[in-house]
């Protein structure tokens, strides 16, 4: 097995590896849904302050990830027998490559989650995606493909979802649901398999057992060492990101989890969903720290789908029903909700001090992160989306399931 440097310097490394304005994987620079953005819009429509606007080939949930003059999405076509990643010029929308997958077999998934819903992940020299049974590929910013390697076959009534993330030489990716559900890290340059950990509590014995999780996990400093917070069916967990190694878990979860850990300091944060229990867990522990480490358990959460943001000492969320809530974070309890619009499965971000986040009928609701609910604006392209929203460099990036759109000029 390779060697690698300490975790905390790795850290760094693929925290700072990224430009100041670059989303170069889901929810952000980070994975947590906050980046340091400024001069983000507040104000457009479907025609109005739209840098450019480009024609999608088919419907798709997985969301952009933006690095320097380029912009990436996973799409599938052909009910799911070709499953792409597509690369667009920044500057005009242009689509400069198209490459795919071809997979021929039966997949399950539900009509609302399209194939390639997972979004991609990439450290400015190749970008990595992984397409359920179809397999993880990285391709170089040519669209040369470097490596392509099968994960098993995933089988799962509503689909899967979760996307990879890099750390180090790594790429790490949470598979499944159902019942080939495990955590493998590769080599990010050969695609060759470093290390593996199975994950019998997270298994479904068959493809219609509602357990599973589509969560994405997040990487996180804490102390002295890097920790890896994946949400699994029943508990929240940290591994060490160079092995695999299991350093906590804290139970509470349901058999369902579809949001990403949140993290801010030592205090994580996991939601189950339909609308099952939440708990906080402090960071620094080992084994099982359920009683230890266990900061708070709520039976009920109003979460689902969609992960929320930290800002401060309160948690915000947009929930299905389309009900922002506000939460402390010190102990669960809510603090306002308001709803705001349609059902939603977009995840919050905060950006230029003000959270975004979009409905299924493609409006984009911003609040002020604050104590007292606030909705500062609210701005719809009028179209169906089930992605989240990307930020860079003062624009938005919005994929609905029609188009992909740029919002905003570029500084």
């Amino acid at each position: 097995m390779p060697r690698f440097v300490s975790s905390t310097v790795l850290l760094l490394a693929v925290t700072t590896s990224a430009a100041a304005g670059d989303w170069p994987q889901w929810r952000g620079p980070q994975g947590t849904g906050v980046a340091d953005e400024q001069g983000v819009p507040t104000e457009w429509s479907a025609t109005e302050n739209v840098t450019w606007k480009t024609p999608l080939p088919d419907e798709g949930n997985s969301t952009p990830i933006v690095f320097g003059d380029r912009v990436f999405i996973t799409q599938a076509t052909e009910s799911g027998r070709r499953r792409a990643v597509m690369c667009f010029d920044r500057a005009d929308g242009q689509l400069l490559w198209d490459r795919a997958i071809e997979y021929t077999e039966d997949e399950e998934t539900h009509e609302t989650n399209p194939y390639c819903s997972a979004s991609p992940v990439t450290d400015g020299e190749r970008v990595i995606a992984w397409h359920g049974s179809a397999g993880i590929v990285a391709y170089d910013y040519r669209g040369r493909e470097l490596w392509h390697v099968d994960l098993g076959r995933f089988a799962h009534i509503w689909g899967n979802a979760g996307s990879p993330v890099l750390w180090g030489e790594l790429v790490i990716l949470l598979t499944g649901p159902g019942p080939n559900t495990y955590l493998a890290a590769l080599h990010k340059r050969t695609g060759e398999e470093v290390w593996k950990r199975d994950l019998p509590e997270a298994q479904g014995k068959d493809s219609e057992e509602w357990v599973g999780s589509w969560s994405t996990p997040v990487l996180h400093t804490a102390g002295d060492h890097a920790e890896l917070l994946v949400g699994l069916p029943g508990f929240l967990t940290a591994l060490d990101p160079n092995d695999g190694r299991e350093i906590w878990r804290c139970g509470g979860l349901s058999k369902l989890v579809y949001t990403s850990p949140l993290v801010s300091g030592d205090t994580v944060v996991a939601m189950s969903g339909y609308m099952g229990p939440a708990v906080a867990a402090r960071t620094g522990g080992e084994g099982d720290v359920t009683q230890s480490h266990r900061l708070w358990l709520v039976e009920k959460n109003p979460q689902r789908i969609g992960s929320g943001v930290i800002v401060g000492d309160h948690i915000f969320i947009l929930n299905e029903p389309a009900i922002a809530h506000c939460i402390e974070l010190a102990t669960g309890n809510v603090v306002w909700q308001q709803r705001l619009g349609e059902t939603s499965w977009s995840s919050m971000a905060c950006v230029d001090g003000r959270l975004y986040v979009i409905d299924m009928a493609g409006e984009t609701f911003i609040l002020a992160p604050e104590t007292k609910f606030r909705l500062l604006a609210r701005n719809s392209v009028d179209e169906l989306t089930r992605a989240s929203l990307a930020f860079s460099d003062g624009q938005i990036f919005i994929r609905t399931y029609e188009n992909l759109y740029c919002i905003g000029q570029r500084r």
